[in-house]
């Protein structure tokens, strides 16, 4: 996957939020946008992921050279973020199993073997609408990193975890990354210090 942005800009009203931003994302690297907080950078990623159009420029979505649809965009991307919701009247493997009809889960491992390895193996039948919010949390980390998408969207990946949370995501980064084009948002550099190459939000003021 190649994403190719060019003098991207994005405004709220007559704020621009960042402007002529342009950058290539390559499949198989690991990116990092960073900032302050309100500075930009989750909107940033909203704009990479589609779910925010943008006010001038132009991004390219390219999959083996060739340009992709927006359908095809949305099956090709995973995000994990703070505001995505989750249905919270679903078991959290009802929720994997209604993600995986519109997301096909990585090949050869089910989904107990998914909720076991984020560590909610004993709330597998439990309403999310209980769980606590770094279980919601682990929940999100699961959907993306389990998704068989080569783009992985990453904003304030260690949100409501403790110590052990951020021991998995660590693990998850480790372990089912390959070969896929990771970008984390983030002014937390425990969250992104594997990252190859760091966009700092301020230079596209």
């Amino acid at each position: 996957m190649q994403i190719i942005l060019n003098n991207v800009g994005k405004r709220f009203n007559r704020e621009w939020i960042f402007r002529r931003c342009s950058y290539e994302f390559q499949s198989g690297k690991t990116y990092a946008i960073t900032g302050s907080n309100g500075s930009g950078k989750s909107t940033l990623l909203q704009v990479i992921s589609g779910s925010l159009t943008h006010n001038e420029g132009t991004i390219q979505i390219k999959k083996e050279q060739q340009a992709i649809t927006a359908e095809q965009l949305y099956t090709s991307i995973s995000i994990a973020a703070p505001y995505l919701e989750l249905i919270e009247e679903m078991t959290a493997k009802e929720m994997l199993e209604f993600h995986a009809q519109f997301k096909p889960l990585i090949d050869g491992v089910s989904i107990n073997e998914i909720l076991k390895t984020v560590g909610l193996e004993t709330a597998i039948n439990k309403q999310i609408r209980y769980y606590s919010s770094g279980m919601k949390q682990r929940l999100k980390l699961a959907q993306a990193f389990f998704s068989n998408t080569p783009v992985l969207l990453l904003d304030e990946p260690t949100t409501n975890l403790d110590a052990d949370g951020t021991a998995l995501y660590h693990h998850l980064i480790s372990n089912y990354t390959k070969d896929k084009l990771v970008i984390v948002s983030s002014n937390d550099k425990q969250e992104y210090a594997f990252c190859e190459k760091v966009i700092r939000i301020g230079d596209y003021k």
